[in-house]
C-alpha cells in the first residue's frame, strides 16, 4: 500500500502531544459549512481507462478560460500565452532542474535565474532582484520585514485599495511581531492622501514603509508622485506593489524613486491554474543589497576566463545567516520563474506593451458601452484595464452571466471588479453588456452589433 494510516494508539499519542482532545479539533479553523458531514462512500479500484473517463467528466463541469471569455482579474489575469513559451518551458531539463547548490554542474538553471533577475531589473527600473518568491503576497509581506529591520522602525503604512488578499498576508507575518500593519483609508477608490500626511506627520519616527499598489486592486492609478515624496519626507521606505503587463505603459519604480519593487509574475506567461501556482517577484536599490531575501545569481568567470553564474549572495536561515537571515523561505519558483523570462524574452518590449495597450483599449470600450446602457461606476479615477461597476446584486449577476458562458468579474460590495485583456474582443464585451444590463434593468432589448473598423476610444 502507498498509503498505510496510523493505527489508533499512534493518532492518540500524536493528540496529546499537540494538546487535542480528537481529530475533529485539527479542523476548527475550517467552517462548518463546507466540511463534508458524512464519510465518503468506499469504492473499488478502477481500470485507467475508467478512472480517465471519470476524471474527464468531472473536468467539463469546470469553465476554463478556453472555454468561456473571462472578465476576471483581481490579481489573476487571462493574458495570451505563446505557444512557445510552454514548448521552451516543458523541455525536460528545465522541468527537473532544482536549487543550485553546485554552480560547477548547475550552471544552466544559473544562467536562467540570473537572465530572470535582469529582466526583472529591467522592467522595474531598479537595481537588484532575486530569483523569485512565491507569489506577489507574500513578496510583499517580504518587503514589510525588510524595512522594518532597515529602518529600525515598526510601522508599515497599508492602502484599503491594497488586494485584500495581499492584505491578509502582510497582516499574517505582521502577527510576528516584526512589525505593524496600519490600514490607511481610501477615498474614491485612491488612497486618502490627506489621512496618509496626517499618519506620516503623527508618527514620522515610527513609519519603516509606506506600500503603494500600481494600479491598485480597483484597477485604478494612485498619485504616486505625492505618496512617495510624503514618505521620504519622514526617511520611510516606499514599497510600490507592481503589475508586470502595466509596466509596459506606466512609469516603473525606479523612474519614481521607490525603495522596493514587488508584484505577481502571473500575468507574465503563466496560466491562471484555478489560481496557481504564481511567483512574486521582488527588486531593490543598491542599498537594500543585502537586505533582500532568497537568492542573488551574479555573473563571474572560471579559471579559464569563461563567463561562468555562481551564487552570490544567500540570505537564507538554512545557510549561514541563520536566526539574523531575511526570511525564512528556503525555495524559490524556479520553473515559474524561467516561464516569465521566456514570456518576456518571446514577446519583447514591443508585445509587451502591445498587450498593455491592448487591454486599456478594450477596457475603455467596455467603460463607454456600460456607460451607455446606464450603469455607474464606483470610482471616477483613472484605470488601466479593470473596473468597478455598481451592480445591485453582484452573486447573481455572476450566476446569470454563468448560465451565458460568461465568467464575470471579481464581486464587491455593491458591484463587480472587471478585468480587460488583450484576449477579450469587442464582440464579447457587447455580450457582456447586454446580459448585464438585462439581469440589472431587464429587456435589454435587441443584441447589439460591432462595426469591426470602428476604433475603440
Amino acid at each position: 500500500m502507498r498509503y498505510a494510516p496510523n493505527p489508533d494508539p499512534v493518532v492518540q499519542e500524536m493528540l496529546r502531544a499537540t494538546g487535542l482532545s480528537s481529530l475533529d479539533d485539527l479542523f476548527v479553523d475550517v467552517p462548518e459549512e463546507i466540511r463534508l458531514q458524512c464519510l465518503l462512500p468506499e469504492s473499488r479500484g478502477a481500470t485507467e481507462m475508467s478512472a480517465r473517463r471519470q476524471l474527464e467528466e468531472l473536468a467539463l463541469a469546470n469553465y476554463t478560460a478556453d472555454d468561456s471569455p473571462i472578465f476576471l482579474g483581481a490579481g489573476c489575469y487571462d493574458h495570451y500565452i505563446p505557444t512557445a513559451v510552454d514548448a521552451i518551458v516543458g523541455r525536460s531539463e528545465f522541468v527537473t532542474a532544482y536549487t543550485p547548490y553546485q554552480p560547477e554542474i548547475s550552471q544552466g538553471i544559473l544562467q536562467a535565474i540570473f537572465e530572470y533577475q535582469t529582466a526583472i531589473c529591467r522592467l522595474t527600473g531598479m537595481d537588484v532582484a532575486n530569483a523569485s518568491m512565491y507569489c506577489g503576497g507574500s513578496a510583499l509581506a517580504q518587503a514589510c520585514v525588510m524595512s522594518a529591520e532597515t529602518t529600525k522602525r515598526k510601522i508599515v503604512l497599508i492602502p484599503a485599495t491594497l488586494n485584500p488578499d495581499y492584505v491578509r498576508i502582510v497582516e499574517t507575518y505582521a502577527a510576528s511581531g516584526l512589525f505593524e500593519a496600519r490600514i490607511v483609508p481610501e477615498k474614491n477608490g485612491l488612497v486618502d492622501l490627506e489621512a496618509l500626511e496626517a499618519v506620516l506627520t503623527a508618527e514620522a519616527k515610527n513609519v519603516a514603509a509606506v506600500v503603494i499598489q500600481y494600479p491598485n486592486f480597483f484597477g485604478n492609478l494612485e498619485r504616486v508622485g505625492q505618496m512617495i515624496a510624503a514618505t521620504k519626507g519622514v526617511g520611510a521606505l516606499s514599497i510600490m506593489s507592481v503589475d508586470p503587463i502595466a509596466l509596459a505603459m506606466l512609469k516603473s519604480p525606479g523612474e519614481w524613486g521607490a525603495d522596493i519593487a514587488v508584484g505577481d509574475g502571473q500575468p507574465l506567461g503563466n496560466a491562471m491554474s484555478f489560481g496557481g501556482p504564481h511567483l512574486g517577484f521582488m527588486a531593490v536599490t543598491k542599498k537594500l543589497l543585502r537586505k533582500i531575501p532568497g537568492r542573488l545569481v551574479g555573473e563571474t568567470v572560471d579559471s579559464e576566463g569563461k563567463r561562468a553564474y555562481v551564487l552570490t549572495l544567500q540570505a537564507r536561515e538554512q545557510h549561514i545567516r541563520r536566526e539574523k537571515a531575511s526570511s525564512n523561505i528556503c525555495s524559490n519558483q524556479a520553473l515559474n520563474a524561467l516561464t516569465a523570462l521566456v514570456y518576456l524574452a518571446f514577446v519583447g518590449p514591443l508585445g509587451l506593451k502591445q498587450a498593455a495597450n491592448a487591454s486599456h483599449r478594450i477596457a475603455r470600450y467596455a467603460h463607454s458601452e456600460l456607460k451607455k446602457a446606464g450603469f455607474e461606476f464606483q470610482h471616477d479615477a483613472p484605470f488601466l484595464r479593470e473596473f468597478a461597476v455598481k451592480v445591485d446584486d453582484p452573486r447573481g449577476m455572476n450566476r446569470y452571466l454563468l448560465e451565458w458562458g460568461i465568467i464575470g468579474g471579481y464581486e464587491l460590495k455593491d458591484g463587480l471588479l472587471l478585468a480587460f485583456t488583450e484576449k477579450r474582443t469587442r464582440e464579447e464585451v457587447d455580450e457582456l453588456v447586454y446580459c448585464m444590463k438585462d439581469f440589472q434593468f431587464g429587456g435589454a432589448g435587441e443584441r447589439m452589433t460591432v462595426d469591426e473598423n470602428a476604433d475603440a476610444e
